[in-house]
């Protein structure tokens, strides 16, 4: 339990704002006084309070920290707003449009000290968050890959990116979360087959700089909705599934070595026991608000960082340069704290 109330502000109220506001009037801790969206409440997400115009007027309403859910084309200028304020705030994924806005909003939190996050939901899905405690604890040994696939139809809500920006960048950013390395190199292939500018189908492949490599499928043209992560390691094998929020280890099964001399030294597995979790089925967007929080009043070891989720966007510009150039893509140094 929280020791002292903070009060909250919202900007944004649209399809994922109205869910930031029902959160955040259910969290212990935290009070919601002031929400902002210029186009009104077309949801009725935030009865009982004023929509306010703008950033400076919910700024002006003396808020310890912000929830940013407007479109990712004003990302840049509300965030540095808020930091120049000196209010905590975690903004939706991606972080900025382009690698220079998400530099520039990085740094104005790191200089002034504040607590700044992104939304990557997908990281709090209870399949995820036991996936990665087991890595770490060595259930799977050493790991050898990661796969994603994210396939579905296409949202009408999505007027201003393609598939990369828009689903793509969860998988990006969940591969470097669950292996505790970035990217290193990228190599993409992309299509357009639904009449729209932007990309609609992706597919990835990647190494992170652990050594660890990586294949992503993301589309949003398919007639049925799967979101799949496969890690593979020297001991088995773990599945999450995020939709039914289930988590399956495949262990490596015990096989007789007496092969034929050419085969002797090949170290093969064979299938071994399997194993279905049973895991408390919390709402990831509730975790993702108890994490910033409890960041915000000094523990922050459960938030998508703004320089991780500077990385991200680092990582989706390299894949859609990729895609287009037709050629792998190396990435610069590492940008993790």
């Amino acid at each position: 339990m929280t020791t002292k109330t903070l009060r909250a502000g919202l900007i944004g109220l649209g399809m994922m704002g109205r869910h930031h506001a029902r959160n955040l009037r259910a969290l212990d801790g935290v009070d919601l006084v002031a929400v902002a969206d210029a186009q009104g409440d077309p949801h009725g997400a935030a009865p009982g309070l004023d929509v306010l115009p703008d950033v400076d007027a919910l700024i002006a309403a003396g808020i310890d920290y912000a929830i940013v859910a407007v479109p990712t084309q004003f990302h840049r200028d509300v965030a540095l707003a808020l930091a120049s304020a000196g209010i905590h705030t975690l903004v939706e994924k991606p972080l900025a449009f382009d690698i220079g806005e998400a530099e520039e909003i990085t740094a104005a939190y790191e200089t002034a000290g504040l607590v700044g996050a992104v939304g990557y939901i997908e990281r709090y899905n209870p399949a995820l968050q036991a996936m990665r405690k087991r890595i770490a604890e060595g259930q799977l040994g050493e790991i050898y890959q990661i796969v994603t696939r994210r396939q579905g139809a296409f949202p009408a809500r999505i007027r201003d990116v393609g598939v990369v920006k828009d689903l793509a960048t969860h998988d990006l950013d969940l591969t470097a979360w669950v292996a505790k390395s970035q990217f290193s190199s990228v190599a993409a292939t992309s299509t357009r087959r639904s009449g729209r500018q932007d990309e609609d189908m992706v597919s990835i492949t990647g190494q992170l700089e652990d050594g660890t490599i990586t294949n992503h499928l993301v589309n949003w043209l398919s007639p049925f909705k799967e979101r799949v992560t496969v890690v593979t390691g020297e001991k088995g094998a773990l599945i999450g599934d995020t939709l039914s929020a289930d988590l399956t280890f495949h262990a490596n099964g015990e096989t007789a070595t007496n092969l034929w001399e050419s085969m002797a030294s090949f170290r093969g597995v064979s299938e071994g026991d399997s194993i279905t979790y049973a895991l408390q089925r919390k709402e990831p967007l509730v975790t993702e608000h108890e994490a910033f929080r409890d960041a915000v009043l000094g523990d922050a070891s459960n938030i998508v960082t703004m320089r991780e989720g500077l990385h991200t966007v680092r990582t989706v510009e390299a894949v859609l340069e990729s895609a287009e150039t037709e050629q792998s893509v190396a990435l610069g140094g590492s940008v993790r704290a």
